[in-house]
């Protein structure tokens, strides 16, 4: 008589796997118990393979209807081609119907979007542009026309005649009186070769002309005039002290001595600045030193004189960069009738490099990111298109199109970047997504 074979676990309520194991085990009456685990165990392993590729196949099916997807308001980035909840906010996912015709690269707005958006295009054609480098900077006395007065010879300041920083000295004013000893030595001498030219003249050979000469000479090189060595000569009588005049013209801006102080031969008595030109000094970064032209029309901007603009021209750009700060120096000189402008005001400078012509849009009309620069075109009634463009100089509101658009294109200038957002939207990706310059 047949004898079933037991398999543990095998009942009226087995699953479809078990059920299966159970009718193979019927079927086979094979004494070798070895055999036929094995030969279970790899019909239990194909069977699982089958049930799972059958599972991976019903999820990567093609959506039922392929001009419908669905997406999330809050986050457009998410889309499905199912009804269903957003992984993200949880909301509950809208249908979007795809237009029939409508690139991916491109899409079509109703007139009502076009209004609320206010999406405003123009025709894009030549135009000129210039760079503007603004920089912070400071007036500062004109170099080039400060003078410094020094001492020619060794002394005691018995009397100054302007004691403040800031006072005008005009040129051929007195400006101290010195006591020395040196120089009072001079005059005796002078005036003792002066008697003995009147006395032995007539009974010599000697040339007192020359001796005279000589003596004058000294008396002119330590800073007497040729006035005051005349009325020396008339007088015969010289002065402890003696008066030295200003060989220039100015406003002080270093009086560093006293009255009963000592100056040596060479010493710094007073420093004057003509303001009649100032220098406008603004620091520039390394960076921006390629922007600098030394051709380029300088302005210097005052603001606090309600933003009052003076033309200049660069005098010099320094050729040693601060190791320490990455910061160069330029100067620019500026006119100062009426020496309303005064040293250590703030000033900008404004460098604009020559107009060329070239593509111009607004600036609002591109849209840039880590990526690059695009704006959008439209190519159609109510239909619009995003390009990668390749951005150039700012000026104002305006920016330079180097490649990218063709004259004649017709760019949204205002709206840009919700006609982006409605796109992202609607596509749920970015249009700059695959895109290379």
């Amino acid at each position: 008589m047949r004898k079933d074979i037991y398999v543990p676990g095998c009942n009226n309520t087995q699953l479809p796997l078990q059920s299966l194991i159970c009718s193979i085990f019927s079927f086979s009456e094979r004494k070798n118990r070895i055999t036929l685990v094995r030969f279970v165990l790899y019909s239990a392993l194909a069977a699982i393979t089958i049930l799972l590729l059958t599972s991976c196949n019903s999820k990567k099916q093609a959506p039922k209807d392929p001009d419908t997807y669905y997406t999330c308001s809050m986050d457009p980035q998410v889309v499905e081609y199912k009804p269903g909840k957003c992984p993200i906010c949880k909301m509950d996912l809208t249908a979007v119907k795809k237009k029939n015709g409508e690139k991916k690269d491109e899409i079509e707005l109703s007139e009502q979007q076009i209004q609320l958006g206010n999406i405003q295009t123009d025709t894009i054609r030549d135009g000129t542009i210039g760079d503007q480098l603004v920089l912070t900077a400071t007036l500062n006395f004109d170099q080039m026309k400060s003078s410094s007065i020094s001492s020619r010879v060794m002394g005691r300041i018995e009397k100054l005649y302007y004691k403040n920083l800031g006072d005008y000295v005009k040129k051929g004013v007195p400006l101290y009186n010195l006591y020395s000893e040196e120089l009072n030595n001079a005059k005796q001498e002078y005036l003792l070769t002066l008697e003995k030219k009147k006395v032995f003249a007539a009974e010599t050979t000697i040339d007192f002309d020359q001796l005279l000469q000589s003596a004058e000479n000294k008396l002119l090189l330590w800073g007497m005039l040729d006035s005051q060595i005349k009325e020396l000569a008339k007088t015969r009588k010289a002065t402890p002290t003696t008066t030295f005049y200003s060989t220039a013209a100015g406003y002080i801006t270093t009086l560093d001595i006293r009255e009963g102080d000592y100056v040596m031969e060479g010493g710094t008595i007073v420093k004057l600045a003509d303001l009649s030109s100032l220098w406008a000094e603004a620091q520039v970064y390394t960076s921006q030193l390629a922007e600098i032209n030394t051709n380029s029309i300088a302005t210097v901007k005052l603001p606090e004189f309600d933003g009052k603009e003076i033309k200049g021209r660069i005098e010099f750009v320094n050729p040693e960069i601060n190791p320490d700060t990455r910061i160069n120096l330029i100067r620019v000189s500026i006119p100062n009738p009426g020496n309303q402008l005064k040293p250590g005001m703030p000033a900008y400078v404004l460098l604009k490099s020559p107009l060329r012509n070239t593509l111009t849009l607004p600036i609002n009309a591109v849209i840039r990111d880590g990526k690059g620069a695009t704006v959008w075109i439209q190519t159609a009634n109510k239909t619009y298109k995003n390009v990668m463009v390749q951005a150039g100089l700012e000026s104002d509101d305006r920016i330079e199109i180097k490649s990218g658009l063709n004259v004649g294109d017709i760019v949204v200038i205002t709206g840009a970047y919700l006609l982006q957002s409605e796109y992202i939207f609607k596509k749920g990706a970015n249009p700059m997504e695959g895109m290379k310059m």
